[in-house]
């Protein structure tokens, strides 16, 4: 269930999303507000789960990962340890950046991101070496058009 949040709630939120290094007294200032009322917001949306965590937002073309495939899985096994060691699987490779179990024809979709097609194909040998899958379809990204971590509000 979503958390109640008001417009200055909102506002805040949308200073947040656009950089979460602006100090207090700048989120403040920018929403209309002083900084005790919005520091105590911000640690209520915490508390409440909106707020999951503050991190940095690397480049990934200035670490060399280069590539980006989506996965397309389709797999004829649906059984609950299945499941479990194909999660875990997908939990522990970190080229796997989203993961989501889909409905109609294709079971998921992976967002993977990696320096190349050769290190897409160690990737997929160490994912087909781990769990059974019935048919596996990657599309490379021939040019990121629109990428974001801003909900709208």
């Amino acid at each position: 269930m979503a958390a109640p949040l008001d417009d200055l709630d909102r506002k805040i939120l949308s200073e947040l999303q656009a950089d979460a290094e602006q100090s207090l007294d700048e989120i403040a200032r920018k929403v209309g507000s002083s900084k005790t009322p919005v520091w105590n917001r911000i640690r209520r949306m915490k508390d409440q789960g909106v707020i999951t965590r503050t991190t940095a937002i690397l480049d990934p073309e200035a670490l060399g990962l280069e590539a980006c495939f989506f996965v397309l899985i389709r797999t004829s096994e649906h059984e609950a340890d299945w499941q479990r060691k194909f999660l875990k699987s997908l939990k522990e490779r970190p080229e796997v950046l989203e993961a989501h179990r889909l409905a109609g024809d294709i079971d998921y979709i992976l967002k993977v991101r990696v320096k190349n097609a050769r290190a897409y194909d160690t990737f997929y040998q160490a994912l087909i070496s781990e769990v059974r899958i019935y048919n596996v379809t990657a599309l490379l990204s021939m040019e990121e058009i629109k990428s974001t971590t801003v909900l709208p509000l």
